[in-house]
């Protein structure tokens, strides 16, 4: 081999290793910097986070009469926080880098819901230059920021179907992280599966900590996200398993989603095959139509005085 061959050789090898590089399945998965990388810019909506359920469920979970029963039934380690099943719903992880170890530091927090965001924070709270605030940020450069923040994956809060997808993955006990016989066990070990659990009165009740009042139109908005994201949910889950019990529980949840999305004709094609892609499909076909004349009457807290519900 001549020295130019070889030259032009080492120089394609070169591209070839760098290419192989940047193929999506070799770049590293974003992971977690835990809820304290967000309370600087987002102080106020930190403390409320201080006083929810999610937050002091750190220190209560593992506390609970069936804790460390379930935590055995599914395999691996007795202790809630140490049993990689329960951490996926039950708590916040930290790393300091790709690779490095995750350990739990927290109860379900900003991440939980909004995204993995070591890729995405440092774009988040960029404004245009090392000195220039928030409040100097050109529009042309926000623009850029919150597209190029969602493409690395921050989930906004007007991003209503990922935010009710991300709640609905937990709370209905439908992680795909987990199999679907270690859901079953963890029933049987005597786990809670709230079938009736709905996004609005939950993220504008309890856990609410955004500091601006939704109108009817995103209440509405919100609402039906939630019950396309607990349909596709459901629905994926009840086929994890011929458990009796799990798949009960999840047929149910999913007839509950299709008896109140049958009022909305754009909804036909999910309810006839559910799936995340049809579900979005949906979505963007109302287009930012105001559906609370269509099932404003079915928001659990519409014209209501529970407990707790802040918003509605």
């Amino acid at each position: 081999m001549s020295v130019p061959s070889i030259g032009r050789f080492t120089l394609l090898l070169a591209i070839g290793i760098a290419a192989l590089a940047w193929t999506p399945w070799a770049v590293a998965e974003p992971f977690p910097l835990g809820p304290k990388a967000c309370q600087d810019c987002h102080k106020d909506e930190y403390k409320i986070w201080e006083e929810s359920k999610h937050f002091k469920s750190y220190r209560t979970a593992h506390k609970a009469d069936d804790a460390e029963k379930i935590a055995k039934a599914v395999g691996g380690k007795k202790s809630m926080k140490r049993n990689v099943n329960c951490v996926v719903c039950h708590y916040s992880t930290v790393q300091k880098e790709a690779g490095a170890k995750a350990k739990v530091k927290a109860g379900p927090a900003c991440e939980s819901c909004h995204g993995a965001s070591s890729d995405w924070e440092p774009i988040h709270f960029e404004y245009g230059g090392k000195d220039v605030k928030r409040e100097d940020e050109t529009p042309d450069h926000k623009a850029k920021r919150i597209a190029d923040s969602t493409a690395a994956g921050l989930v906004w809060a007007s991003m209503s179907y990922d935010i009710a997808h991300n709640c609905l993955k937990c709370h209905g006990l439908a992680r795909s992280e987990i199999d679907g016989e270690a859901f079953a066990k963890m029933l049987e070990a005597g786990h809670p599966i709230n079938q009736s659990f709905e996004i609005v009165m939950f993220s504008q009740g309890k856990m609410h900590h955004s500091l601006d009042k939704l109108s009817p139109a995103q209440l509405a908005d919100l609402f039906v996200a939630g019950q396309a994201a607990k349909l596709v949910s459901a629905t994926e889950a009840a086929a994890k398993t011929e458990d009796a019990k799990y798949k009960a529980a999840q047929t149910k949840r999913a007839a509950d989603a299709q008896a109140v999305l049958q009022a909305l004709p754009e909804a036909a094609e999910l309810i006839a095959s559910p799936s995340e892609a049809n579900a979005r499909k949906m979505m963007e076909a109302f287009g930012g139509k105001d559906l609370s004349g269509a099932i404003g009457g079915q928001i659990p807290c519409a014209g209501s005085d529970k407990e707790n519900l802040m918003q509605c």
